[in-house]
């Protein structure tokens, strides 16, 4: 049995999920490696990351490197005598980092590898309606999310899935991987696999403000899925041009209704209750909704103090 020191490396929620697991199994973490603190909210004042905060109220230490080639840094990392790294949701490793403890570098990543490599796995397999994802462990090499595989877990994708309730199952399933990975390396049983290179690759881009964006001259079965997609976070946008004025629109939730009709796709109808707009086969009927310099609301609150033109459109 190998006695490990392990550095767990991760900075949001997600991480958090998974270093508390590998606590209450026990694992012997000697460091932790988050982001720097970053200004947050209206004040800007400095917030650490999920990961730091939770580290901190086990009695971790923690390290908050700028730059991971700092000599500094690597002096601060050897010192904590580390033979296994973990990644869960951080950032590329140099090589010099990766490489250094003995028994190497593992990542848990959201996606069934080698599909979905990227900064966004959970949203794309949404956005893209796939019928199931899962968890992957694999040892890093030089290039980003495609060092050989250790282990794999397999869910299903839920019909009405969004990125909140897929990151809380993949989060689970994946301190549950993590575990089981770090106690085959423990016995020396973990036997890597090469990434198949020979299939399409789904990627995982970053989201962005330009990807985001709702086209609603897709069907409704794609404008729905985009919108649990990337709900709650960073969130489906369009602009909602309104009696002269054009807005900013967020969409947390909709639902969707298959049914033929003539209207224009964008077109918004409304009523007392709700609102729905036309795309090329039916119509979204939107939930929860958020305009610039307000909270974001149900769909009936936002109906009682603001009126939609009856040539008010999404586009």
């Amino acid at each position: 049995m190998r006695d490990l020191r392990i550095v767990f490396m991760g900075t949001p929620d997600f991480a958090v999920g998974v270093l508390k697991k590998l606590l209450e199994e026990d694992k012997n973490i000697v460091g932790v490696i988050t982001a720097p603190d970053r200004p947050a909210g209206r004040g800007r004042k400095l917030k650490p990351s999920a990961v730091k905060e939770f580290a901190l109220s086990k009695n971790l230490p923690v390290l908050q490197p700028t730059n991971l080639k700092d000599d500094n840094f690597l002096t601060e990392l050897k010192a904590l005598e580390v033979n296994l790294q973990i990644v869960v949701a951080f950032r590329m490793l140099p090589k010099v980092v990766w490489s250094l403890p003995d028994y190497g570098t593992f990542n848990l990543h959201a996606s069934l590898l080698p599909q979905y490599r990227g900064a966004a796995p959970i949203n794309w397999a949404i956005i893209n309606q796939e019928e199931k994802t899962g968890v992957t462990t694999f040892f890093i090499d030089e290039k980003i999310d495609t060092g050989a595989i250790i282990l794999k877990e397999e869910v299903s994708i839920s019909e009405n899935e969004t990125a909140e309730s897929l990151h809380d199952t993949l989060m689970e399933l994946g301190s549950e991987l993590v575990v089981k990975t770090v106690s085959k390396i423990e016995i020396d049983e973990a036997n890597p696999i090469p990434q198949i290179k020979d299939i399409t690759i789904k990627d995982a881009p970053k989201l962005t403000s330009e990807n985001t964006r709702i086209n609603w001259n897709e069907s409704v079965e794609t404008i729905d899925a985009f919108i649990r997609g990337l709900s709650p976070y960073p969130v489906a946008w369009s602009m909602l041009e309104n009696e002269g004025e054009t807005l900013k629109a967020k969409i947390y939730s909709a639902t969707k209704e298959m049914v033929a009709h003539s209207e224009k796709p964008g077109t918004v109808t409304t009523d007392k209750k709700n609102m729905k707009v036309a795309a090329k086969n039916g119509y979204i009927y939107i939930k929860v909704l958020q305009l610039p310099g307000k909270r974001k609301m149900d769909i009936g609150s936002l109906l009682n103090g603001f009126s939609f033109a009856k040539e008010a459109k999404l586009v």
